[in-house]
């Protein structure tokens, strides 16, 4: 498609706001979900070596 300004490309033909925001939302759940995986794999390596320390 070719947009003949910036202002063009932003709106979309009226469905930027569905289209940009749709990016939004999809960024914003990868971003929690690797937050959320990197919480449980500290979590996880805690409990490991909570676990061998006890055996030791």
């Amino acid at each position: 498609m070719n947009w003949g300004s910036w202002d063009n490309f932003w709106m979309m033909g009226g469905y930027g706001l569905y289209v940009w925001g749709s990016y939004a939302v999809t960024l914003a759940l990868i971003v929690a979900e690797i937050a959320l995986l990197r919480m449980r794999r500290r979590e996880a390596l805690d409990t490991l070596r909570q676990h061998n320390g006890a055996q030791a």
